[in-house]
């Protein structure tokens, strides 16, 4: 692993196991002295209602957003600046690539349930992010401690 990293970001899915993901970053980002910023990424809801639905979302939209902003606070507080943290609306890993260029970041760090086979090809946001990324990925093992692989 380099010493060398001087930007690193966390992309967290904003459950319980954001707290593992971000404790690795941190450990990393502290023994490089590195600027630390972490990110979640909202699907638009037209994406998931495939756009078939005659309505305005927009105010459901920004709610989703606010909730996911306090959401983020809540696991980032005290560790990284509010500057640093970041919400964004599209496809996670076209927007974490999008924002790593943008960012001058050289470590991306996410989390991953190991998943093998079928939910592997299947696609995660874990190995999107692998796949496209221009920069170092390092994928944190989460789940439940104990729990069998498939």
């Amino acid at each position: 692993m380099s010493n060398e990293y001087r930007h690193v970001l966390v992309a967290v899915d904003l459950t319980k196991d954001s707290h593992k993901v971000l404790e690795r970053a941190m450990q990393i980002a502290d023994r490089n002295q590195a600027r630390l910023s972490i990110m979640h990424t909202l699907e638009p809801l037209g994406f998931a209602y495939g756009g078939d639905i005659p309505m305005d979302l927009t105010s459901i939209q920004d709610q989703l957003d606010d909730h996911a902003k306090q959401r983020l606070a809540e696991i980032a507080d005290p560790h990284v600046a509010k500057e640093n943290q970041h919400v964004v609306v599209g496809m996670p890993d076209t927007e974490i690539h999008r924002f790593a260029e943008e960012q001058g970041v050289d470590l991306i760090v996410v989390g991953s349930h190991g998943r093998h086979g079928f939910a592997l090809l299947l696609g995660s946001t874990s190995t999107g992010v692998l796949h496209g990324a221009k920069c170092d990925v390092l994928a944190v093992r989460v789940g439940k401690e104990g729990e069998a692989e498939e």
